[in-house]
């Protein structure tokens, strides 16, 4: 059965195997006619991205190219993109990629008209309330993994240089106006990369689930998205031309994206400062992350879990979960441990402290000290 769908929440979305050829028109409907399609510097020149820039230019759509986005994007990569930006005089942002090309393209759209910093826009504070809306450029995003639910979200996340602090930039407008899921696009991912930003699916909603935040919408969303990764990720992985699984994984995506505005927790406050650090895959580290942090979290989570095992049909409660989740990174070569992911574990005390001062601690079940937030991290290695 060829799966072809149109959701309108949270945004128009278009699903469904050849709709990048809509691209063209999706961006004329958001009253772009010369957009910067912004993507990174793996991506520049695929088979993928040459076709989006041909539908664009085969439609009359003169358009700008940006590509020089880092794995984890940089204030450096968003003041180049802003530069490329203004200079062509575009006015709309196409984000063609996996998280770093999408938030990437998504701030630089947010940017585009801005005269304050970016950092005022940090999300967790008032300062959205300050931005020029008249200034931010309309943005359709186009995923090529399936994951991290950028495509869909209303933040973006860039690093300092200077402080290798990782800060989620908010605006309710940065929601782009048109989304195209097309499963084709995700073919060609390695398979390293189907798992680590499967697995980033998976924690969305396993963390979102865990919060304590009053949020039933997410709560139920997160429940379903855990059931596609469950069973469609390893199918992914096995054959990456499967398209009925490619299609599932990138509905779990926008589904964990969604469900994470009830919260995250401890494995994003974790990752976060890691992969700043060490420019770590985001997706990846959430996954060697996850089973520590949930045994962490047990006495505040186990009858959450237990619930959760039987949705799953993963027989054990609690502990028949925890097996369930080595078995599965496993399955999907995830590194068993940091050490293992090339993490060295001699500035365990700092990371620990940026964990602590990490937006997303707020969301974990357990409160995070520094005290057990050290002895969480040490046990990661």
């Amino acid at each position: 059965m060829k799966t072809f769908a149109n959701w309108s929440y949270p945004t128009e979305i278009r699903v469904g195997r050849g709709r990048i050829e809509e691209l063209a028109e999706a961006c004329k409907s958001l009253g772009m006619r010369n957009p910067l399609l912004v993507t990174d510097r793996g991506l520049a020149t695929l088979a993928i991205t040459r076709v989006a820039r041909e539908i664009l230019q085969d439609s009359g759509l003169e358009h700008g190219f940006f590509a020089d986005v880092d794995p984890n994007p940089t204030e450096r990569n968003l003041e180049a993109g802003l530069i490329a930006c203004r200079d062509g005089g575009h006015d709309g942002v196409v984000a063609f990629g996996g998280g770093s090309g999408i938030d990437l393209g998504k701030c630089v759209a947010f940017m585009a008209g801005q005269t304050r910093s970016v950092w005022d826009f940090a999300a967790g504070t008032e300062g959205w309330r300050e931005a020029d809306e008249e200034g931010i450029l309309p943005i359709v995003t186009v995923p090529t993994t399936a994951g991290t639910g950028a495509e869909v979200g209303r933040t973006c996340v860039i690093t300092n240089t200077a402080t290798r602090v990782k800060t989620a930039i908010f605006h309710p407008k940065m929601l782009p106006g048109i989304v195209i899921c097309d499963p084709e696009l995700t073919v060609g991912m390695p398979k390293s990369i189907t798992s680590g930003t499967g697995m980033d699916a998976f924690v969305h909603c396993l963390e979102a689930y865990c919060s304590p935040v009053y949020h039933p919408l997410g709560q139920g969303i997160a429940i379903e998205g855990m059931r596609l990764v469950k069973e469609f990720l390893p199918r992914a992985y096995r054959d990456p031309v499967d398209l009925e699984a490619r299609l599932n994984m990138m509905s779990a995506a926008v589904m964990g994206s969604i469900a994470l505005q009830k919260g995250l927790g401890a494995i994003h406050a974790l990752a976060h400062p890691i992969g700043a650090v060490y420019n770590t895959h985001h997706g990846t580290t959430n996954a060697v992350l996850m089973p520590f942090v949930v045994t962490f979290n047990r006495k505040a989570i186990e009858r959450k879990i237990e619930k959760l095992a039987g949705y799953l049909e993963i027989q054990g409660g609690f502990d028949g979960f925890h097996d369930f989740l080595m078995v599965f990174r496993e399955d999907l070569a995830i590194p068993q441990n940091l050490s293992e992911l090339g993490v060295p574990g001699d500035r365990i005390d700092e990371l620990a402290a940026m964990a602590t001062q990490d937006a997303s601690a707020a969301g974990n079940p357990v409160k995070l000290t520094l005290e057990n937030t050290t002895a969480l991290l040490a046990e990661c290695f």
